[in-house]
């Protein structure tokens, strides 16, 4: 079939490119919530915490994308910052399933490798990853600035007592995924602009 006359892949193609545009649209009218985190994010990396990172499945590379963004920035001249992904250790994360359970493996981590000053963030695509959750609450008793990265309606994490929640407002996984990345990406250059102007981060601003 010629393309002129694919009518009906062309409806198929505004309908693949219309279901992304909500949410973005979601991002953007919410600005301002999204400023709020990486301004309590560059705070606390002014004050020598560490950006610590978890997620399971595609959220687990994701993790690991964010940890090396932050560590390793791809663009020269921004200022390297301490971040850590919980997912990259397979030796801890299966020894830690193995021995308390898949629910514990964040949580157990946080408990021994984060600080108060540090950063929790914990990113599941549904918003309803019980280790996840349990990582969030874990890094918020201990003193952690926690942020929830989620997707839909934002799940049980969305409902849950953190800081900050940043949801793509999407059902299809594909989308929220594609959200997640444009709003991590955000949450880096922001934080980069935050450090470039010193001033922005000696007010006491609630996190």
């Amino acid at each position: 079939m010629a393309w002129s006359s694919g009518i009906g892949a062309l409806e198929s193609v505004d309908r693949l490119f219309e279901r992304r545009v909500e949410p973005i649209n979601h991002v953007l009218a919410n600005a301002e919530s999204v400023a709020r985190t990486c301004h309590a994010m560059a705070r606390r990396f002014h004050h020598g915490g560490k950006l610590v990172v978890f997620g399971n499945g595609g959220p687990s590379t994701d993790a690991q994308h964010v940890a090396v963004e932050f560590v390793h920035p791809v663009i020269v001249g921004k200022r390297a910052l301490p971040a850590i992904s919980l997912t990259s250790d397979v030796a801890t994360v299966t020894g830690v399933a193995n021995g308390e359970g898949l629910d514990e493996v964040f949580a157990h981590q946080v408990r021994h490798l984060a600080d108060p000053n540090d950063i929790a963030l914990g990113i599941s695509t549904d918003g309803n990853c019980t280790n996840v959750l349990r990582g969030l609450r874990e890094s918020r008793n201990r003193g952690l600035l926690t942020i929830g990265m989620a997707g839909g309606d934002g799940g049980t994490i969305g409902r849950a007592d953190i800081d900050h929640v940043l949801t793509a407002r999407a059902d299809d996984p594909r989308v929220i995924k594609e959200v997640h990345v444009t709003m991590y990406h955000i949450l880096w250059e922001l934080v980069h602009v935050f450090f470039e102007h010193p001033g922005a981060l000696t007010p006491e601003v609630p996190a």
